[in-house]
């Protein structure tokens, strides 16, 4: 199940049940099945905050992503992605103004981003990062063709 929130701020996720519906649809490419997947959205400061208190960083990120696979696996058959996944949206727009991308389409790249670290991917090296764009850069056109078939049979 994904589900969607927001903590310190006023957010309000546009095509909920389309999002959640490509998010199933990438982790079945990789071969895993969705257990519990919360998006939280908040400011740069409650994602300071928990980048200082949780993983002794102190500096702004867009993302940060809590797993819990192998404690949902516990419970649960095996092959299923779980976590948390916090999302800057001061950060994400601004990153949506820098890299000409605009804010719609860099939150679905940070959206899929979360899910790709839950998946395996990493991004802590130069190649790594590569790699993990290509993976978001495959998650867009698959967002982009169930676009499409929704609007086909809209």
């Amino acid at each position: 199940m994904v589900s969607f929130f927001s903590e310190d701020i006023k957010f309000v996720l546009k095509q909920k049940r389309l999002i959640s519906k490509w998010l199933k649809e990438l982790a079945q490419s990789h071969d895993y099945k969705i257990g519990a997947l919360n998006y939280i959205f908040c400011s740069d400061k409650y994602l300071l905050d928990i980048n200082i208190r949780f993983l002794g960083h102190n500096y702004f990120t867009d993302i940060i992503t809590f797993d819990y696979s192998a404690d949902y696996n516990e419970t649960f058959p095996t092959g299923y992605i779980s976590g948390d996944i916090y999302i800057s949206i001061d950060t994400v727009r601004a990153n949506g103004e820098t890299y000409k991308e605009g804010f719609e389409r860099e939150l679905l790249r940070v959206i899929a981003h979360g899910l790709l670290h839950l998946i395996g991917f990493d991004d802590t090296s130069e190649s790594l990062q590569k790699s993990m764009t290509e993976q978001e850069n495959k998650a867009l056109l698959l967002f982009d063709e169930l676009s499409h078939k929704v609007a086909d049979n809209g």
